[in-house]
């Protein structure tokens, strides 16, 4: 059995020194960390954290040597091996591991060292209390297994094997701690970092999140225990693991103890996040894909599915709110209209699939550059219009008898349960098995082609009016703003050019990503006026611009072009003026119980 020790004494360095026994060693032993963490498909290379590395026996040093940049080999003849290491760990992300004198946190894939040939067998990692007065408040907060009676105290923890030890994430803290039952199961939050959140309120739209999604599925849920991880440092993000998320966000994200009524943007955004992240205990860590199933480690895992685990979790983590009644319908119609407004805007949707934005996730989602706007589309975002497409199509060609919920159940039975991967092509053959209706067409054309799925129809047919128009609220009179085609950023001295967008007026003219803007027609520019003195300019207008391009200055002209009518606006149509069965086709979408 693989035994690990972790001990925190060395917050100022952000140092973890950490030891490994293996009491029967293999000759020569094999350890490695892996190459990267599931949920964020990008070879990250945990092993560089690794500062130092040494390893004894009974009979003293062993020789221990680099076989790949993420594995070493021991060689051991007298009894137990030990491995001691040491780990820096300064990464506040959801991703990898971060230790000073406010918190320890980390990921298993970070820090355990996987004993080759001991995969399958169990594990166990004690956790020792920091030296010092002021640690003493600090609590464990993890689903790994406590071999003792309160898991909030340090001591030892076990897990079934390797890939279940890397799978719990740990927080120590003096946190707040939230808790509450969803469905019989014990449920917590906990929350690191200064803040003034309503917990209460909190716990409560969190319990009513994740019982809902509970119900959706069927119980019994599928863990014994759950819980939120979130770190209220600065940031955003979120990263699922099978009992438990790790979140990252500002403390002005929680409620506010005197937001008792409201639902403010910052928070319903959080909540979205909780959703999100909750659903994926389902739909991504049960249900995968079979390239998923066992994990590879140590190299890239190519699938086309990406779009369907995370798109439609991306769906149905706002869906939630609404069917839960924790948003009204307009508030979710304008979730739905700015994630549409943001795909839209970008011409890369034209040139790559979902299907391709999922396989090259590892290349070109996660290694995004200043031309991925033109280049590359979100399976995160044009993957949730698919499935909100896909939903609303299955309800209307079967007159409400099938949904996506169908389909996310079937898979959940089919899949989830049994642990069964998902092939290439088994969500396309599992809602047509659910609805009797031939898909073909639906996902040649928006999952492995880069049409818009057709929205604007389907929508009408729930009762939802779709407009697209140029301005993000409509305006009065006949001006009309010109257009460079760009996305900017702060830069010292001038404007940074952070996107340069196809076939715009800056890209016409020659401008570049990374170019200075510092005067446009002789007068000077700040990022804080400049898409003012831009819309002051109409179409056609001609623009003298001076740029900095690296350490030379450069002189351009562009025509301004008229505006993209990218931006979505969604209404939902008064009932009265509805067909009966239109107005029952959006209440089944959008309620609690919709698609049952």
């Amino acid at each position: 059995m693989p035994q690990y020790q972790i001990w925190f004494n060395q917050a100022q360095t952000h140092i973890f020194e950490i030891e490994l026994m293996i009491t029967t060693p293999k000759s020569p032993q094999r350890l490695s960390l892996p190459a990267w963490i599931p949920g964020s498909y990008m070879i990250r290379e945990f092993s560089k954290n690794i500062v130092e590395i040494n390893a004894c026996d009974d009979g003293g040093d062993c020789p221990i040597s680099k076989v790949d940049k993420h594995t070493w080999s021991v060689q051991s003849k007298n009894g137990p091996l030990r491995i001691r290491y040491t780990v820096y760990a300064w990464d506040l992300s959801v991703r990898m591991a971060h230790f000073d004198q406010t918190h320890a946190y980390f990921n298993g894939t970070s820090v355990f060292l996987c004993a080759h040939g001991h995969e399958e067998a169990p594990h166990e990692v004690q956790l020792h209390r920091p030296k010092g007065q002021e640690y003493a408040k600090w609590r464990i907060a993890t689903t790994l297994k406590p071999k003792h009676e309160d898991p909030t105290e340090f001591g030892t923890f076990s897990a079934t094997n390797y890939d279940d030890l890397i799978d719990h994430p740990v927080e120590i803290a003096d946190y707040t701690r939230i808790e509450f039952e969803a469905c019989g199961v014990p449920h917590e939050m906990v929350i690191t970092g200064i803040h003034r959140a309503d917990t209460e309120r909190l716990g409560r739209d969190l319990k009513t999140i994740c019982e809902a999604q509970i119900q959706f599925f069927g119980t019994p849920a599928p863990m014994e225990r759950y819980v939120f991880m979130t770190m209220a440092l600065g940031g955003y993000g979120g990263l699922e693991h099978r009992s438990s998320t790790s979140l990252l966000c500002s403390r002005n994200d929680l409620p506010q103890r005197h937001e008792t009524h409201t639902v403010s943007e910052k928070y319903k955004t959080f909540l979205g996040l909780c959703s999100h992240e909750y659903f994926h205990t389902w739909n991504v860590k049960r249900i995968r894909p079979a390239v998923f199933t066992p994990y590879d480690l140590s190299q890239e895992g190519y699938t086309t599915l990406l779009w369907a685990f995370e798109g439609i979790t991306s769906y149905y983590d706002d869906l939630f709110l609404r069917r839960t009644g924790l948003i009204d319908t307009k508030t979710y119609l304008g979730l739905v209209a700015k994630n549409a407004t943001r795909i839209l805007k970008g011409n890369g949707r034209t040139k790559q699939s979902l299907a391709d934005s999922s396989f090259y996730a590892w290349t070109k989602f996660y290694r995004q550059d200043e031309n991925a706007p033109n280049a590359i589309v979100s399976y995160y975002g044009k993957g949730a219009l698919v499935a909100l497409a896909l939903d609303l199509y299955l309800r209307r060609e079967t007159d409400g008898a099938c949904s996506l919920d169908c389909v996310m159940r079937k898979l959940w039975k089919e899949h989830g349960q049994p642990n069964i991967g998902v092939p290439e092509n088994g969500i396309e053959r599992i809602a047509e098995a659910c609805s009797g209706v031939d898909l073909s067409y639906f996902f040649e054309q928006y999952v492995h082609g880069t049409n818009d799925p057709p929205l604007q129809s389907l929508l009408k047919d729930f009762g939802v009016k779709w407009t697209i128009s140029q301005t993000e609220k409509p305006v009065e009179g006949d001006w009309q703003a010109g257009d460079l085609g760009v996305r900017t950023g702060t830069s010292a001295g001038g404007v940074k050019l952070l996107n340069v967008y196809d076939n715009g007026a800056a890209q016409a003219c020659g401008l570049s990503a990374g170019d200075i803007v510092i005067a446009i027609d002789g007068i000077k520019t700040e990022a804080k006026t400049f898409a003012t003195l831009i819309a002051s300019y109409p179409i056609g207008a001609e623009l003298t611009i001076h740029a900095f391009r690296r350490d030379v200055l450069m002189t351009f002209t562009a025509k301004l072009q008229a505006k993209s009518s990218h931006f979505v606006h969604l209404e939902a149509i008064d009932s009265s003026e509805i067909e009966e069965t239109v107005r029952l086709r959006r209440q089944s979408w959008l309620t609690p119980n919709g698609g049952r």
